[in-house]
């Protein structure tokens, strides 16, 4: 089989799953804080260094350039289409990249739905210490669009240091 397709198969059940069960967990954990937590309040989960604290952002993950409303659908749309071109034309072949492409594509939708239905996203986890010392609020989506971004860049960096050692 030619370049195109050969990340199909086992592969893509794998990033289809991760993608899914991303977009579940992120779903229900932001459903569950709707109900339950009233926009601005701060429950204590691990005293005040993990909180839950429900937030509505308009911007990027972790609250960055609010009101971006448009043009971070544009974005969503965009990386969910390069995730597919990586994966359908193999540029990252193997079972790692195909979670953590798939930890991508879930946690941008799990975030483009909530920016269709009602233009901000639900971020809720607080990490840090006191008002001054905190990580921005975040959610499910925005871990796994991390994660996987964070793992993708190391798993590329090893793959490049052993192609340089192949080609030594």
């Amino acid at each position: 089989m030619g370049r195109f397709g050969q990340g199909l198969g086992a592969h893509s059940l794998i990033l289809l799953g991760v993608a899914t069960l991303a977009v579940i967990g992120d779903r229900l954990t932001k459903a569950w804080v709707v109900a339950t937590v009233e926009v601005g309040e701060q429950i204590p989960v691990i005293g005040d260094l993990l909180q839950v604290w429900h937030t509505e952002n308009s911007g990027a993950a972790f609250g960055l350039l609010p009101g971006g409303g448009a043009l971070f659908v544009m974005v969503g749309i965009a990386t969910l289409a390069v995730v597919a071109w990586v994966h359908l034309t193999g540029r990252l072949p193997g079972p790692w990249a195909a979670l953590l492409l798939g930890l991508v594509a879930g946690g941008t939708l799990g975030n483009l739905v909530d920016r269709l239905a009602g233009g901000t996203v639900t971020d809720f986890i607080s990490v840090g210490i006191g008002d001054r010392l905190r990580w921005p609020t975040f959610n499910v989506a925005d871990s796994a669009v991390f994660i996987g971004i964070v793992a993708l860049v190391m798993l590329l960096s090893i793959h490049d240091r052993r192609a340089a050692a192949d080609a030594a």
